[in-house]
């Protein structure tokens, strides 16, 4: 059970700290002169990468740990 709750406790981290970036992406964007549609483009690339960068550490580092 204590496992389940410290799986669940670092996915909800990982999730604000990608909407952190996000929102940093956005407003960065939007303050270099963006149009909305294209700083919301920027931001949901940020919000896409910043999972995908914690997927595949998760996965290097479970192959690691085993």
């Amino acid at each position: 059970m204590t496992r389940l709750v410290v799986v669940l406790l670092v996915a909800a981290l990982v999730v604000m700290f990608a909407l952190l970036a996000t929102a940093a992406a956005g407003l960065l964007a939007r303050l270099d002169g963006a149009t909305y549609p294209a700083a919301l483009m920027r931001a949901a690339t940020t919000f896409a990468a910043a999972l995908t960068l914690a997927a595949a550490l998760t996965g290097a580092l479970a192959q690691i740990v085993s």
